[in-house]
């Protein structure tokens, strides 16, 4: 269960001095910002898609040379990094949310009463090493705040800055950007360059910083960004109020817990964590408008403290034109990662969608050429809609070289599709489940017609699909009708929208297809 609870009202008789002394820091101050040049390390959890923990911890490994570890959690994975490296983690494609940890208890025993087990967590508040990182929580915010900055000197005037303090901005460029995306669809040749569980976060809160900052791919070198994050105008809580007086911080504690033999409730787990959190800090209590979110994860014996680094997920970074069944990001990179994509390849997604699939395919392997359809002239529409959106921000972040992306849209029949035999490399889609669009009767049929028309265009022998279905059944069936052609080499277990999902990889045989009309 996920619950985020406000924290009860601090006890008295808890001295200020001692709780602020354990922590290094005043009482109702911010936290201090870390020392310019200081080589801080930070254990970053991430949480991921389920199932795609090993991909996730792949992508860590290459990128940023760090070992993770998977969790027994599923869903989450742990890395450690320094400090200066925060912009590459952002920059991760598989991660969905991330905090910094605090401290991790991997057997933590819980007292069967439930009034004394809830006392133990509220006496480990004091206990906890919170310096470092809210520290590293420091940084992570003069980064943020210094890209919205940077956006708003380029592309806002003095009265849209003005606006933003008040969330107002996020909303205007949401509303303009959209009229400008239907303009955009109504111009086919606009849209045709030839070049587990998640926390939920009230609706209102990444505003404060801007939407912008789930996107963090800011060219500028990284060891320059946290040397002058330190500075006085980027401090924890926006500044300060006045001279020598820091603004009172504001938080919230979300609890997540998973586990029978636990005696009390996520609700209750985090009111009186919180409550001490509250006492340690003189922090203020804050549902909606927090600064920090302390983040309780418990699954079964294992309990972590961490502090949110994200506001909102990082899935959300490419689509804007959301339909009934959008796929998350993160989710379409780890089945495109499945797959190893290599330099000239051509990958078909022939049941696009809304286009998370081809459109994260075309930001991150922009040397293979993608190309995505759909039967429906909606799903098209809206799919060309985020390739604009996809297209415009590639513009914002450097006009110089912005020459499009290697992605094409277009209206099919995924029975049917205009492409010649064996001339695709890898066909990567989200099929129909049968709930929000079509029915599990018309998937008896659509499967193996599907399947055959995709071993038609794959290249024989070298070719691959990972399709991602939650009708298991009728795909297990459709797949051992078209076995000639296609083996399966792997299954990857996923959490969709809370429905047991599957992934599957499948290779193309050397086994001639049916030939279908010729198109050309």
């Amino acid at each position: 269960s996920v619950v985020s609870a406000a924290a009860r009202p601090p006890s008295a008789g808890m001295a200020e001095a001692e709780a602020a002394g354990d922590a290094g820091l005043g009482a109702g101050s911010s936290p201090a910002p870390a020392q310019e040049g200081a080589e801080l390390a930070a254990v970053i959890g991430a949480t991921v898609p389920t199932g795609f923990e090993q991909t996730a911890a792949e992508e860590v490994q290459e990128k940023l040379g760090s070992a993770s570890r998977i969790s027994r959690d599923r869903g989450k994975i742990y890395f450690e990094v320094p400090a200066r490296s925060l912009l590459q983690v952002h920059r991760l494609r598989s991660v969905d949310n991330l905090f910094v940890v605090v401290q991790e208890f991997k057997d933590y025993q819980f007292k069967e009463n439930k009034e004394d087990a809830l006392k133990e967590l509220e006496d480990l508040v004091k206990n906890l090493p919170w310096t470092d990182p809210l520290k590293v929580w420091e940084l992570n915010n003069s980064l943020k705040k210094k890209k919205t900055k940077r956006k708003k000197h380029s592309v806002q005037g003095p009265a849209s800055r003005e606006k933003l303090n008040d969330g107002g901005e996020e909303r205007e460029a949401d509303q303009n950007n959209s009229n400008d995306q239907e303009d955009c669809a109504q111009n086919p040749a606009a849209v045709e360059p030839t070049g587990g569980q998640d926390t939920e976060k009230p609706q209102g809160v990444a505003s404060r910083n801007g939407a912008e900052e789930k996107e963090v791919s800011e060219q500028s070198d990284v060891k320059d960004e946290v040397q002058a994050s330190s500075g006085s105008e980027t401090k924890a809580g926006d500044g300060q109020t006045g001279e020598g007086e820091a603004k009172v911080l504001r938080f919230r504690v979300t609890c997540n817990r998973a586990g029978e033999k636990h005696s009390f409730t996520s609700n209750e787990a985090a009111r009186d964590f919180g409550g001490a959190v509250q006492e340690h800090f003189q922090w203020k209590a804050d549902m909606t408008n927090f600064d920090v979110e302390v983040l309780l994860n418990i699954h079964n014996n294992e309990v972590v403290v961490g502090i949110a680094l994200t506001e909102e997920s990082l899935h959300r970074r490419n689509i804007t034109h959301f339909g009934p069944t959008t796929l998350r990001s993160t989710l379409a990179y780890g089945m495109l990662r499945l797959c190893d994509p290599q330099p000239t390849d051509i990958i078909v997604d022939p049941m696009c969608g809304t286009g998370a699939i081809p459109i994260e395919g075309a930001a991150e392997w922009p040397g293979c050429y993608h190309i995505a359809g759909d039967n429906s002239p909606q799903a098209v529409k809206r799919a060309a809609n985020n390739i604009c959106s996809l297209l415009r921000k590639n513009e914002s972040k450097d006009s110089s070289t912005a020459l499009g992306v290697p992605l094409d849209i277009i209206q099919w029949d995924i029975c049917n599709l205009p492409l010649r035999t064996g001339s695709v490399d890898i066909v990567v889609t989200d099929m129909p489940f049968g709930k929000r669009i079509g029915s599990k009767k018309k998937n008896w049929e659509l499967y193996p017609a599907c399947l055959m028309e995709m071993g038609r265009i794959c290249t024989p022998g070298t070719g691959r699909a990972v399709l991602l279905t939650q009708d298991k059944k009728c795909f297990a069936k459709a797949l051992s009708r078209v076995g000639h052609i296609w083996r399966r080499a792997q299954t990857v277990w996923v959490n969709v929208g809370g429905l047991h999902a599957a992934v599957y990889l499948l290779r193309r045989t050397w086994e001639r297809a049916e030939e279908r009309r010729s198109f050309w």
